[in-house]
């Protein structure tokens, strides 16, 4: 029987702690921590968030002052060495222990710590209340409820294998964190953007992504009249749509755009979106645009369709092409991120370059291919594999020896194509709010040491 109100401290680590972390540009809600408060708060328990991106304090601090009954930590793979971190620091203070996240789903075995108490391994963030039953309250029958998590026993690990997760059963999460931070949360230029989850999963099966096998590779999808309901309730002017893949459903999408109309919603949107569909849904983009969608985030991926067959992206180069004119004509943003792959030589990233000059993509993500740890793709590259420190999985370093050239000379490519982008950046006027000259400074230093060394950033 449940005897008292607990406290529970929620963390969302930082980044970084280096200057490589894009605090100040893109600044992400800590979604997964407010669906949680919201449901302890509605199980009348305390909670405090933490979120590393914004507070001025330090995380251990926090732990130290709080003395919260449990402590939950969530984080992707560049941020484990700090979920394990706060973690023990929360042990010594008496702390039932939680990891969960993107991270924890699939690389589970990499927590298993002495000071780690339970590990969720699902999106059913109802499990948590579960592992106090067990935890805490010390019912017994508790224990039959922990699909999907992984905890210790008479000092072996046991991991529940759990159920996909229905997204409709989320509350309503509690933004009062994200509304104490008016000025914070950004995406780029768009000042206070707000996550909005309309589904879990993807239906597609790229070869390199993980997001995929997220859910036990099922897909959950919420009501959009709850979505718009949602959003008109948000005190921001903007909304970032972070499904894995928001511009799949023509239907879904049709009444996304007439509840918004319907209801007046006068905010901008930015979503993940494929090149194919865009290609061959100019009026859904058309209508799109029309109600406020700004950013379009588009894995374009390659300049060739050798490398969009291997990553199985099941699109070519000109679906890739007609993308990018439909959303200039429009007036929506593209953002297109490529991979560089492990594949390309110097003429490579020249080529790439020139790619994006002669199809006008004024807005660009690179990110170094990455085998995802406690992935099949990683035990492909295994042998490949040059640093086993997670932070380095942020898709800024290598993580794998490269086909053709040295790890110095790639990383040389890679910052003088970065310097290139950004003077092209800045002679267009994007990103007018950074300081162009402190990251060119960055990359340039990093050129002249000769190499990139994989602790650097």
């Amino acid at each position: 029987m449940r005897q008292r109100r607990l406290s529970f401290l929620l963390i969302h680590p930082e980044i970084s702690r280096t200057r490589y972390n894009f605090v100040g540009v893109i600044e992400n809600e800590c979604l997964e921590l407010e669906y949680i408060s919201a449901m302890l708060k509605e199980e009348g328990h305390e909670v405090v968030l933490y979120d590393g991106q914004v507070e001025a304090c330090g995380a251990a601090s926090v732990i130290r002052d709080t003395r919260a009954d449990v402590v939950y930590v969530c984080g992707r793979a560049r941020q484990e060495n700090f979920m394990l971190e706060y973690c023990a620091c929360a042990k010594e203070c008496g702390a039932v222990t939680i990891i969960g996240g993107l991270h924890a789903q699939l690389c589970y075995g990499r927590m298993y710590r002495s000071y780690v108490d339970f590990i969720l391994t699902t999106f059913d963030i109802y499990r948590i209340l579960d592992i106090v039953d067990y935890a805490v309250y010390h019912e017994e029958a508790a224990m039959a409820r922990l699909s999907g998590v992984c905890y210790q026993k008479e000092g072996a690990w046991q991991q529940q294998v759990g159920e996909p997760f229905d997204i409709r059963r989320l509350p309503r999460p509690d933004r009062s964190y994200f509304d104490a931070f008016p000025n914070r949360y950004q995406y780029l230029e768009l000042g206070h953007a707000a996550w909005v989850r309309t589904a879990y999963g993807c239906p597609y099966r790229c070869a390199f992504c993980h997001r995929n096998k997220m859910n036990m590779g099922h897909l959950s999808s919420r009501d959009i009249d709850d979505v718009v309901d949602e959003i008109a309730q948000i005190r921001a002017e903007n909304i970032y749509i972070v499904d894995d893949d928001f511009l799949y459903d023509t239907d879904r999408l049709n009444r996304f755009v007439e509840q918004v109309r319907e209801r007046k919603l006068l905010k901008k949107y930015i979503c993940y979106g494929r090149a194919d569909f865009i290609a061959q849904n100019p009026n859904m983009m058309k209508k799109l645009q029309e109600i406020g969608l700004y950013y379009v985030l588009v894995g374009l991926e390659a300049i060739e369709d050798t490398y969009l067959q291997r990553y199985e992206k099941r699109s070519d180069i000109n679906q890739n092409i007609k993308s990018i004119q439909i959303c200039n004509e429009l007036g929506i943003h593209i953002m297109g991120m490529f991979i560089v792959d492990l594949g390309f030589c110097a003429k490579d990233f020249r080529a790439l370059y020139r790619w994006i000059v002669a199809h006008q993509v004024r807005h660009v993500a690179l990110s170094i291919f990455t085998p995802e740890l406690c992935t099949p793709v990683y035990e492909q590259y295994r042998d490949r594999i040059i640093t086993d420190n997670p932070s380095h999985f942020d898709y800024l370093h290598l993580v794998a020896r490269p086909d053709h050239m040295w790890v110095g000379s790639f990383y040389i490519q890679y910052y003088i194509l970065l310097i290139r982008l950004f003077l092209k950046a800045k002679r267009e006027g994007v990103y007018d709010f950074i300081d162009y000259g402190d990251y060119i400074k960055s990359f340039i230093a990093n050129i002249f040491r000769g190499k990139r060394r994989n602790d650097d950033a």
